[in-house]
């Protein structure tokens, strides 16, 4: 869930803590105080007034600032900072409720004892099942983790690991190629842990401003922005799920290999199980890919070919991985996931992810239990489309989990293409179920719920304002049109928030209203003059040219149009969600790429006659 939409959800007294660090942040002249001075000027050069969606600016630019304050945290030696980074940086742990989240952090401290007595025991042993060479690298870096930690006694202070020592012992460890997991139970043989009081916990990590805690809800909010940051502090370059697809796509042999390297048991784990160890345990996938799937003496121009035969045979990526050395190669592997995560896109329609979701848990008998235990997420979690996307966990991801065995049946069950890429042809298959909802475009204008269910669609009468602008701006998009949504975010206010914004270029725009209404003949002019008024004066003082404004509505009475060719400050054309559903269908077997714009400047209420006259040419 991005940082905006969690703001909305918690009150100014939740907000304070992170807003405070910010405050601090920008007082002490941040890299990027230029464009912040430049957002805040319009907020009274004040923070708290400022609305969510530039306060999400903001800390957008001072993310280089704010990681440090995180890492500062880990001078604390008892604030077990990594273990709880660890526990909601995953997948799954964006939203989570305070009570499983004290049992996360219990079941990771009793994990955390165990494996601490079990290494201690194997490298005392004389015969150990960890090699010589490996134990030789525990020792190492365990004798500097003792020193950085006990120096401080002879100088009669108390015992802690400064900036510089930690700064020498990560290093240390990144040249060991130590796992994150092999670094952790190191320290903590040095410094065991104690439990900790789980609300001390969570005001901590509010404190820091990783968290968001709502009294309300009992509930954990961490923003996928915030998310990412504490990956980086913890050196993890890519989410567990992008880590989880490229392992999928190595071979056995290579898997066992990496787990002996990295002191991984792989006599009682199954080809998952060691996925998904190798995951948990940290292991850098640059190094990974760098190093450990490699055996020894491979060449860098054979490394390099192999890399490129996982990006496009395994991966199935239909771009190419660029890069002269086998470093720009694994960075680019790298940066590909990393953008891939940032976008909004879902891949096929929220409709088809949920119709998708149905028919797996009704064809795999395991499949809900499989999700909540790969995300750690409660029995209890309503697992649709909406609520995993919250968790930033999409249709790919999802499919991602289903062993190959499991998904051909799947795909057998459903009729679903067989030859080729599974998981593809799975996706494929569903990107058409928008196309229901497109058919019922009008209905769901008119909120007419009992014609919406007679054709299969039920959609609670709240949610049909949202649908029915989520549809237009579907429409406009198979148009061709840049349905701009992160523009929009930036012009929107907390007042006025315009339904849709389509980006021309050149800094000339398209407003688009939806309104649905159950009466025959839409009619409220003077609300909704106003409206589109107040969204044309932001954009204009953003600097933005609005050369139209169109209202899409199911239809239009004659006193509203009659209203509406009289208003010459808003420049306001009218389209009826049948006519806009009968250009669509006329654009596609047109010869253009996009509607041209000017055949929405003349008429006040827009005929789809003329302008489908004019495509068909």
């Amino acid at each position: 869930m991005k940082l905006e939409r969690i703001l909305d959800k918690v009150n100014s007294l939740e907000k304070n803590s992170f807003l405070k660090i910010i405050d601090n942040i920008i007082t002490s002249s941040p890299k990027n105080s230029k464009e912040v001075d430049k957002i805040l000027s319009e907020n009274n050069n004040d923070l708290k007034s400022a609305d969510n969606i530039n306060i999400s600016r903001v800390f957008n630019l001072v993310t280089a600032e704010f990681s440090e304050v995180i890492k500062s945290e880990f001078l604390n030696i008892t604030s077990q900072i990594d273990i709880l980074i660890d526990i909601i940086s995953r997948d799954g742990n964006v939203i989570i409720k305070r009570d499983w989240f004290a049992y996360l952090y219990e079941k990771e401290l009793a994990s955390i004892t165990r494996k601490t007595k079990q290494l201690a025991k194997e490298i005392e042993s004389d015969r150990s099942q960890i090699e010589k060479e490996r134990i030789r690298d525990y020792n190492i870096y365990m004798a500097c983790v003792k020193t950085a930690y006990t120096n401080d006694i002879e100088n009669n202070r108390d015992e802690k690991i400064t900036d510089d020592e930690l700064s020498i012992l990560l290093t240390l460890a990144a040249k060991l190629e130590l796992s994150q997991e092999e670094v952790k139970l190191i320290n903590y043989l040095i410094i065991p842990p104690h439990k900790l009081n789980i609300d001390n916990i969570i005001n901590m990590l509010r404190n820091i401003g990783v968290i968001f805690f709502s009294r309300k809800n009992n509930e954990l909010y961490i923003p996928d922005e915030i998310v990412r940051l504490l990956r980086s502090v913890r050196d993890k370059d890519i989410a567990d799920k992008y880590y989880r697809r490229i392992l999928k796509s190595f071979r056995e042999p290579q898997l066992n290999q990496i787990c002996r390297k990295h002191n991984i048991n792989i006599k009682e784990l199954n080809y998952e199980g060691k996925i998904k160890r190798i995951i948990n345990d940290g292991i850098s996938i640059y190094n990974l890919l760098s190093y450990d799937i490699h055996k020894e003496g491979t060449s860098q121009s054979d490394k390099k070919r192999y890399l490129n035969d996982i990006w496009e045979n395994n991966l199935k990526i239909d771009i190419a991985l660029k890069g002269a050395t086998l470093t720009d190669k694994v960075k680019n592997m790298i940066k590909y996931f990393d953008t891939i995560e940032q976008e909004d896109k879902v891949g096929i329609s929220v409709d088809g992810y949920d119709k998708m979701l149905r028919e797996l848990y009704d064809t795999i008998p395991d499949m809900r239990k499989r999700i909540q235990s790969q995300f750690e997420m409660q029995d209890d979690k309503l697992l649709d489309s909406q609520s995993l996307l919250d968790y930033n966990i999409k249709p790919r991801d999802i499919l991602d989990l289903i062993p190959s065995d499991a998904l051909k049946r799947f795909i057998t069950a459903k009729e679903i293409k067989s030859r080729g890429d599974l998981i593809l042809n799975t996706l494929d298959a569903y990107k058409d179920a928008d196309n229901l909802y497109i058919e019922n475009y009008e209905f769901i204008g008119y909120r007419d719920i009992t014609g919406l269910k007679s054709n299969g669609l039920h959609i609670k009468e709240s949610e049909l304002g949202l649908k029915f602008e989520d549809i237009t701006r579907t429409i406009f998009a198979k148009l061709g049109f840049n349905v701009d949504e992160k523009l929009k975010k930036e012009i929107n206010t907390s007042k006025n928030r315009i339904d849709l914004l389509l980006n021309l270029g050149n800094k000339n725009l398209i407003i688009v209203e939806c309104k649905t209404s159950k009466d025959s003949g839409y009619n409220k002019f003077s609300s909704v003059s106003r409206q589109i008024k107040a969204y044309t004066d932001i954009a204009k003082d953003r600097g933005y040219n609005v050369v139209k404004s169109l209202l899409i509505a199911p239809d239009f009475s004659d006193d509203f149009v009659y209203d509406c060719e009289l208003e010459f400050e808003i420049n306001i054309s009218l389209i009826s969600a049948s006519s806009l559903i009968k250009i669509l269908e006329g654009f596609k077997n047109s010869k253009h790429n996009q509607l041209p714009y000017q055949l929405l400047m003349k008429d006040v209420l827009i005929k789809e006659d003329r302008i489908l006259k004019a495509i068909t040419k």
